[in-house]
């Protein structure tokens, strides 16, 4: 039987105030329509942490990597720029330069190591590379954690809302059958709720496809300059390893 009185309650506000939704929510509990509601409030609520984390997140460690770039380029002492970069553990660059000069560090120890010709040095600067690239992967890992549940969000949420919106459509199909009658009275409960877990929906989505859509580009960005730094620091030790 459809939630007549409550959701009628719900849409018979004072002008001005709108649809009451928690209230509306909460008496068509235990019904569909509420576990519909209540999956896509939870949705948006994880969406809106994410979104305030991975903002705050990407902010610091841009910043940071900002810092590290010109300490790098103004230092003449690795010894030194490593210190640094371990006081800026949320830059993605600093930890890239930490695995590359810790890898380079061993090569250095067993360079003293007689007869060690081009060819070895060579496979030597094969492995910084690795080290520089697996660094990479990881920090990629760590500035892509969580940012795919909002794409999952903004694609899956209008969908959960037109569930909602068939699931209304139904019981208000069903009460017409029921009262045999087409009065707004009987109408309106399940256009309600098809229309509100639409909205629902849709405001759920739209904030995590923006954001998702910004993240990823300010990834790439990061991206992009952790492996311009990891190429010229490649370049940096060929020059010298390598002279």
């Amino acid at each position: 039987m459809m939630h007549t009185i409550p959701v009628l309650v719900a849409l018979s506000a004072p002008a001005g105030r709108g649809i009451d939704l928690w209230r509306m929510a909460v008496e068509t509990f235990p019904g569909m329509t509420f576990w519909v509601l209540a999956a896509l409030a939870l949705a948006s609520v994880i969406s809106w942490y994410i979104i305030g984390y991975k903002w705050f997140f990407l902010r610091r460690a841009t910043r940071q990597a900002d810092r590290f770039l010109d300490a790098f380029w103004q230092s003449k002492r690795m010894d030194q720029i490593y210190s640094m970069a371990e006081t800026m553990p949320h830059s993605p660059t600093a930890q890239v330069f930490r695995a590359g000069y810790v890898e380079l560090s061993k090569l250095r120890g067993s360079e003293a190591q007689a007869g060690e010709g081009m060819q070895e040095r060579l496979g030597d600067m094969e492995n910084v590379g690795r080290a520089l690239n697996r660094a990479i992967t990881e920090e990629m890992t760590k500035l892509e954690s969580m940012v795919p549940f909002l794409a999952t969000t903004g694609s899956a949420a209008p969908f959960a809302g037109l569930f909602g919106t068939v699931w209304g459509i139904m019981h208000a199909f069903a009460a017409i059958g029921t009262a045999k009658s087409a009065a707004i009275t009987v109408i309106a409960p399940g256009m309600a709720e098809a229309l509100t877990t639409t909205a629902v929906g849709l405001l759920a989505a739209i904030p995590a496809v923006v954001a998702y859509n910004y993240f990823v580009q300010r990834i790439k960005l990061i991206n992009t300059d952790m492996e311009t730094f990891a190429n010229d620091f490649l370049n940096i030790v060929k020059r010298h390893f390598l002279k």
